[in-house]
């Protein structure tokens, strides 16, 4: 049986960021992609946004990854020549009862390490952006946007520059452990039936992360977290917004609230809601009609939230842009959980990392998370 040095399984932006880092510590990489291409799964239905930092638990992986991420990030196209820019975000209050929250989220900032903010009264908000209706808001400098496309093209040359392989059209359906509590090689099973074995395989799957951990026999299966899927619909605008940065309202359960983003051409898209998911009995998705589709009847609820912070937007003037899924690692009605690097550590194999719940802000903390990684398998 072939034998590898490092297996990654999935080539979005973590698995390839995972996979860099490890290439570029001297390891032979081979990413393994079920699609035909990189970056077609969460990482394709993104807001495209690099976050500061400011809403993650001090301590957490989020919190400290997300802040050391976009550092590297933002350095990193800088010397990559990724197209990025800093626009800044605007997390505004609508009702003088969200003033509050605006308090909670700068001292939650400053306690991650995020010292910009700057808290604003309604006017000096309207000075930076006239459209704004708000009671009050906190800027955000170090927020900005990033072309998730591009950057995924830096990452996969760094890897291939480095040694390392990717492999489309490669669906892992199975992982075998060794029952050796020193462990050894990893064996997994290609959806044609091909086996072959790994000294390090990582489990960057992203929404399938979870499914492949139900189907690694010697894993014990009580470890792994339930999952769950929030689904995230997109309606960009027909016209030209007339706004400079992004705009955020107050955290809502399960999500940041349908906030206004901007790409790079300074088309605007406004999104997501959160709608739960529960997985199927095989960990997956379920494949129900429209999972992926933006239903159109939810424009005129968009529209609301929209109003709030912009009451100027015209009247259907939203259609339909895309739609995506986060994996969650937590209940509905549970507080968010952090992202977890399912090592050693946890399950006792050497050389196996599954990465389970990454989500927002996994964008922003792929250069990190792929340091973490790397480190993880080196200790």
């Amino acid at each position: 049986m072939e034998q590898l040095d490092a297996v990654v399984v999935g080539a979005g932006v973590v698995g390839l960021a995972v996979a860099r880092a490890l290439a570029l510590g001297g390891r032979e990489v081979v990413v393994l992609e079920a699609a035909g291409t990189f970056g077609t799964g969460i990482s394709s239905r993104s807001s495209e946004v690099i976050h500061a930092g400011l809403y993650y638990p001090q301590g957490s992986l989020k919190a400290r990854l997300c802040v050391r991420g976009r550092r590297l990030l933002y350095d990193y196209c800088a010397e990559r020549g990724v197209p990025h820019r800093r626009t800044g975000k605007l997390i505004v209050a609508t009702r003088p009862e969200q003033l509050g929250a605006l308090g909670v989220i700068a001292a939650r900032a400053a306690a991650n390490g995020v010292n910009d903010l700057r808290r604003l009264d309604a006017a000096a908000a309207r000075a930076l952006e006239p459209e704004l209706a708000c009671v009050g808001a906190l800027l955000s400098p170090s927020t900005g946007i990033v072309d998730s496309h591009a950057l995924m093209l830096a990452l996969l040359a760094d890897l291939e520059h480095a040694g390392g392989l990717l492999a489309t059209n490669s669906e892992v359906k199975a992982l075998y452990l060794s029952a050796e509590p020193s462990g050894g090689a990893i064996v997994f099973e290609l959806a044609d039936g091909t086996r072959m074995a790994a000294r390090s395989l990582v489990n960057a799957a992203g929404l399938q992360a979870l499914a492949l951990a139900r189907r690694t026999a010697g894993l014990p299966q009580a470890q792994l977290p339930v999952p769950w899927f929030a689904k995230g619909n997109y309606f960009s605008l027909a016209q030209r917004a007339p706004f400079q940065r992004l705009i955020y309202p107050v955290p809502v359960a399960g999500g940041l609230g349908v906030h206004l983003t901007l790409d790079l051409g300074g088309q605007a898209r406004f999104g997501p809601d959160v709608h739960w998911v529960a997985a199927g009995p095989d960990g997956l998705p379920p494949a129900t009609p429209g999972l992926w589709q933006v239903d159109p009847a939810l424009a005129p609820a968009f529209e609301a939230e929209v109003r709030a912070y912009w009451p100027g937007l015209p009247a259907g003037s939203l259609q339909p842009a895309y739609a995506g899924l986060r994996p969650k690692i937590s209940a509905p009605d549970a507080p968010a959980a952090d992202f977890l690097i399912h090592g050693p550590a946890q399950h006792g194999v050497r050389g196996l990392v599954n990465l389970f719940g990454i989500e927002s802000p996994g964008l922003t903390s792929a250069l990190a998370l792929g340091e973490q990684v790397a480190a993880v398998l080196a200790g």
